[in-house]
């Protein structure tokens, strides 16, 4: 199952997931393009998304307004939809719109098949991303377990980037998507929150500060995730001349 954390208030964009998106608004267009992939249910914080997911005949459930991460939300979700401890879930961000099927597909078969906490994705970035507060960026080791992320240009290269650099380790940015069994999702929710994820605002610093494993793929993405204004008109003309 593919469960959606929405959220009604957001600091750098208000009500973004419920902005249009080419007449649709955002959680809805999120929420449609999982459906290709597998049953999708929206985990709300707030009426007035569960009205607008209703009206558009998507399933939703309506969480408390306190968690302090979607991860939060999800678990509250999956218990009140009763799932059993071995249920895979995946935590989609509701900002997240044009995940390609086989994106998601990648991370359900990651999660399926690895017996680490967590599991998660990224995608290689250009050099003029690094520098990107808003994308965050994931350092892995040889196995491709997560080392660390950070919003801040990790690793740093003390001598400059080139592109010796970057073809002998290249730069990470991390996607906003999660993949747990229901246990293992309770279980990162008892955790008690880290310093780590209060300072950088990542959630997955807390499964990393405990010691938990996070298993990684990198896949190739045109994913467009939207946290600013910038971002939001980016994607409302990636909708106009992708679907319109």
């Amino acid at each position: 199952m593919i469960i959606i954390p929405a959220r009604l208030e957001s600091t750098r964009l208000p009500k973004k997931v419920l902005c249009d998106l080419g007449g649709l608004p955002m959680i809805v267009r999120t929420a449609q393009n999982a459906q290709r992939v597998d049953e999708v249910v929206v985990a709300c914080d707030d009426e007035e998304i569960m009205q607008v997911c209703k009206a558009h005949k998507i399933a939703s459930v309506l969480t408390s307004k306190s968690h302090c991460s979607g991860t939060d939300r999800c678990a509250e979700a999956a218990n009140i939809l009763g799932l059993k401890s071995d249920s895979v879930v995946l935590n989609l961000q509701a900002d997240e719109p044009f995940v390609e099927s086989s994106v998601l597909e990648t991370l359900l078969s990651l999660t399926k098949r690895s017996n680490a906490f967590l599991h998660t994705l990224a995608k290689v970035i250009s050099t003029d991303e690094i520098a990107d507060i808003n994308l965050v960026k994931v350092v892995i080791n040889a196995n491709k377990q997560a080392l660390y992320f950070s919003r801040l240009g990790v690793p740093y290269a003390r001598d400059g980037v080139d592109s010796q650099i970057c073809n002998t380790y290249p730069y990470l940015g991390h996607l906003g998507l999660y993949g747990f069994t229901k246990q293992c999702l309770d279980e990162f929710c008892a955790l008690p929150q880290s310093p780590l994820e209060n300072i950088e605002k990542l959630e997955q610093l807390r499964a990393l500060y405990h010691g938990k494993s996070i298993a990684l793929e990198i896949v190739e993405t045109k994913s467009l995730g939207i946290d600013t204004k910038d971002d939001l008109l980016k994607a409302q003309h990636y909708v106009r001349t992708t679907y319109m």
